[in-house]
């Protein structure tokens, strides 16, 4: 018997393609736009966060240097600074100011690549404003 080259009808192929255009728009959500070209290959790049108390999200951004999709606020200073410190993030020269003492803890996190090294670091500072104390331009967007 002959194998038909019937086309499938719309509705059969409507679920598949739905399914497909929404993983591919999960993999690809988050802070760099969707109209935005791929990073290129060997691209350095972080993806930097920060969330609340009891690790509720409350924004991230993509880091690249040179930042060529102008994506982080203060990109120039970050980048320096992250150029100083070697890509370690502990290490960060900060702009010491004044802060409160007030407990609002913060998590800062950082995950990518600095100069072709995985960096995956995590840390946890009292309240927002000794966190911008102690990473200056680097969390500041």
């Amino acid at each position: 018997m002959p194998v038909s080259r019937r086309r499938r009808p719309a509705r059969a192929t409507l679920p598949a393609t739905a399914l497909a255009t929404l993983s591919l728009a999960l993999l690809c959500a988050g802070p760099a736009g969707a109209d935005e070209p791929p990073a290129p290959a060997g691209d350095q790049g972080l993806v930097l966060t920060m969330s609340g108390a009891g690790n509720t999200w409350t924004r991230g951004v993509r880091l690249s240097c040179p930042d060529i999709h102008r994506r982080h606020p203060h990109a120039g200073a970050a980048c320096d600074a992250l150029t100083w410190a070697r890509g370690d993030l502990d290490a960060l020269p900060g702009e010491p100011h004044t802060c409160t003492r007030e407990y609002d803890p913060v998590t800062a996190t950082a995950t990518g690549t600095w100069r072709g090294v995985p960096v995956n670091w995590r840390k946890e500072f009292p309240n927002a404003c000794t966190m911008d104390s102690a990473t200056g331009a680097v969390f500041r967007f």
